[in-house]
């Protein structure tokens, strides 16, 4: 869900202890990795969102690792959301991409990650306008990242663009039986550091833009009443 990138020094780590922040954010991922999982088994992509929304909520205003951490959390209420809209969900295919030119990107006290293009998707031109390309986060593990931009940027949602996917962070909707990958626009969210510059965000490379106005998933979010 949210990138939370705030550097091995912040937490604690370079000294080797477990920090209070450290196991609180090892809560945090494991709640959003449960939230996702329940989100893949609901009954209907409608129901996964709801769950999402009210958990999202709920975890925003309580959890010490919440992105407004700083800003004030009281009186949050609803995070803010575009409606939800069946239309704005697709199965997708994808197109391996060799030979892509990795994007480095320097995320603070973590120093550079490096983003590999490796596929694109294969079934979102007729009805938004362009595909997009899906990128694989370097570093132990990795992991899948799909970050946009779209007509809406900047004019009612966040100007750096949304996520879709980051499966490090358990960002992931799944696949289908046959393998086409589900992206469902009405789970769009910003990155942590929409909400505050404490966090540092790999935001979406322009040419991942969409030209069409994508009216789902989180809206900018509201002036911090702290200034």
């Amino acid at each position: 869900m949210a990138d939370r990138v705030r550097g091995t020094r912040a937490l604690g780590l370079q000294s080797g202890t477990a920090t209070a922040d450290t196991l609180s954010l090892w809560d945090w991922r494991l709640r959003v990795a449960t939230l996702y999982g329940a989100v893949r088994a609901a009954r209907e992509p409608r129901d996964g969102w709801e769950l999402w929304r009210d958990t999202r909520d709920e975890l925003f205003a309580t959890h010490p690792q919440s992105p407004l951490a700083g800003r004030g959390r009281s009186g949050l209420g609803r995070i803010p959301l575009f409606p939800y809209d069946p239309d704005l969900r697709f199965e997708v295919g994808t197109e391996p991409l060799a030979g892509a030119a990795a994007i480095r990107v320097e995320v603070g006290h973590d120093g550079a990650l490096a983003f590999t293009p490796f596929a694109e998707t294969r079934g979102l031109r007729d009805a938004l306008g362009a595909e997009l390309t899906l990128y694989w986060i370097g570093g132990y593990g990795g992991g899948v990242f799909l970050p946009f931009r779209d007509a809406t940027c900047g004019h009612g949602t966040y100007g750096g663009g949304r996520y879709l996917l980051d499966t490090i962070k358990s960002a992931d909707l799944g696949r289908t039986a046959d393998g086409r990958v589900i992206l469902d626009f009405n789970f769009a969210y910003n990155p942590s550091c929409a909400y505050s510059d404490q966090w540092v965000c790999p935001l979406s490379p322009p040419e991942n833009t969409l030209p069409a106005a994508i009216r789902a998933g989180e809206l900018a979010p509201a002036p911090s009443p702290h200034g």
